[in-house]
């Protein structure tokens, strides 16, 4: 049964990347591809009617983990205490930009809060990227499975690691890159005229420096955690899944270059969708590895909840399951197509 719940965190968590990664990556690119206040409100149009609902997964996603594996969560907020507390900053900054920014009249106050949305977009794809590259890499769990991390110590990967360093910088700039790829392709899906010209060209520049931030990210996990191999030599099928991470880049170069931006847009997804996939089947069953010690991982044994909660669990967790993704595929449903930025937001 623990293995069936860490599946569904590592759903939950990938959903939450892939739903609301193209609002980051809009957000990062908004002062890029709108140049001016018509052409920005177009770029919140194409996200308005799901940016908050694409948010719910991450919540969802932590209180599976405070339900499947509470200790792994009081633990992550022992060491990532201030990093949590920036995100939910961040977060809230980024409704405060989308909201206020259509209620104020003067311009200097809509490009006041257009730069903060845009800001806050790019921090939090930089923080989950350092925090994926901690968990990646490990941090100094001790023997009661907390932790402290500075926010650096000398850039190197070791045992007593702070939250910065160059792997974990580096696993930022690859997320932001991804998500920079992911955004403009949905925005090149969803808008038209100068905006998704703007977004195209994007969309086929990024490419190039993500493979190789993605091919120098693989070898830098190898070196510094050779044991995330383990999983794969061990079954050689796994092998599959960075074959069809290369697929799904081959995919966006090809159809970038014949313009098929809902193609391209769904390439962008299984990208991030078989990133993540590969990460989670490296990782397991940690799910948040020592660097001090291995035996003090967590793992999905010695952080889980007891059987009897997660066997009952599972069917509450359906029911709610059921009931979101009915309600986010009605939503995406009536919002398909072009944003519009007239009266209404969408046409058909």
């Amino acid at each position: 049964m623990q293995t069936v719940w860490y599946i569904l965190v590592a759903f939950m968590l990938t959903a939450y990347v892939v739903l609301d990664g193209f609002d980051l990556g809009v957000g990062t690119i908004h002062l890029l591809v709108g140049q001016n206040e018509t052409e920005r409100a177009l770029v919140l149009r194409s996200i308005g009617p799901v940016w908050n609902g694409n948010e719910v997964w991450l919540i969802a996603a932590g209180g599976t983990i405070f339900f499947a594996f509470p200790l792994l969560y009081a633990s992550s907020f022992s060491g990532f205490y201030l990093s949590l507390h920036i995100v939910l900053w961040l977060l809230i900054g980024r409704a405060l930009g989308i909201e206020f920014r259509e209620q104020m009249q003067l311009s200097i106050w809509r490009t006041f809060f257009d730069v903060g949305f845009s800001a806050a977009s790019l921090l939090l794809i930089l923080l989950f990227g350092v925090a994926f590259g901690n968990v990646i890499r490990g941090v100094p769990l001790q023997s009661d499975y907390n932790f402290f991390s500075p926010l650096w110590t000398n850039w190197r990967p070791a045992v007593n690691n702070g939250l910065l360093d160059w792997y974990t910088i580096l696993c930022a700039v690859l997320a932001l890159t991804a998500l920079v790829v992911h955004g403009s392709s949905y925005l090149a899906l969803k808008t038209e005229g100068r905006v998704q010209d703007r977004a195209h060209l994007i969309a086929i520049v990024t490419p190039v420096p993500l493979f190789f931030l993605t091919l120098m990210t693989l070898v830098a996990t190898i070196i510094i955690r050779r044991e995330l191999l383990d999983n794969y030599f061990r079954h050689p099928v796994a092998f599959v899944i960075p074959a069809l991470v290369l697929l799904s880049f081959v995919a966006i170069i090809y159809y970038s270059a014949h313009r098929n931006d809902l193609n391209r847009f769904l390439a962008s997804c299984l990208y991030i969708v078989f990133m993540l996939a590969g990460a989670a089947y490296a990782l397991y069953p940690n799910l948040l590895p020592a660097s001090t010690d291995p035996a003090y991982s967590l793992t999905i044994y010695n952080s889980a909840a007891g059987p009897y909660s997660l066997g009952r669990g599972i069917y509450w967790w359906s029911i709610g399951m059921a009931i979101a993704i009915g309600y986010f595929v009605l939503v995406y449903w009536f919002f398909r197509g072009k944003a519009s930025t007239g009266a209404a937001a969408f046409h058909h």
